[in-house]
């Protein structure tokens, strides 16, 4: 009889560690945490959301990559009514179809409707105080500099690819936009079909 293997099967490595489980999928969010997450946004967001929607869908909850967030957000961005509106209702549909985008869009909106009617009425009563202005100037100069560093952060991944067409367009449109104060509807009217038609060619 031959001798037993000295390798004994414990040596195997754990399931656990192997490449596939490491690029496993991540199990879609309930309905409840999407309720937090976009209740946490909304909260949060003072002076803009997009800071702490970034924040809090690619660096905190990992649901989305950097570049899907991107991607999400220019779509947003492109439909009618506001846009961190429309991407809790896309995000919300997406991992939990008609009812997720529902438990999303009620995160959002709810908690800081209840909010803005308290400090409504309190802004009516004592807006006019030399200091409460002075603090919200303060406040809008932190949320122009988190609104600078959001952007530069969702411009990282277009300045990393070797492609130079999404930099260019994206300095163009900032070009035309922030600097030589153009429309806005004539800028979207030339950038969005050449933007759509160089990214065809490139398929």
């Amino acid at each position: 009889m031959s001798a037993p293997s000295p390798t004994p099967s414990s040596a195997q490595p754990p399931a656990s560690t192997s490449p596939a489980s490491a690029t496993a999928p991540q199990q879609p969010p309930s309905l409840a945490e999407l309720f937090v997450a976009f209740a946490t946004i909304s909260l949060s967001g003072f002076g803009g959301v997009l800071a702490w929607s970034r924040r809090m869908m690619v660096e905190e909850r990992k649901w989305l990559t950097p570049e899907q967030f991107n991607e999400t957000y220019a779509v947003c961005a492109f439909l009618p009514g506001g846009n961190i509106l429309n991407f809790s209702v896309i995000l919300g549909a997406r991992f939990r179809g008609a009812p997720g985008a529902v438990a999303a869009a009620a995160g959002l909106m709810g908690p800081p409707l209840c909010l803005v009617l308290i400090i409504a009425g309190i802004y009516a009563h004592y807006g006019d105080l030399p200091a409460l202005r002075r603090a919200l100037t303060g406040i809008a100069a932190a949320a122009a500099g988190l609104m600078i560093a959001t952007v530069a952060k969702m411009a990282r991944p277009l300045f990393q690819n070797r492609a130079v067409t999404r930099p260019l367009i994206a300095l163009a449109t900032f070009a035309a936009i922030g600097i030589l104060q153009w429309p806005l509807p004539l800028v979207l009217a030339v950038i969005v079909p050449v933007s759509l038609a160089l990214a065809w060619v490139r398929l």
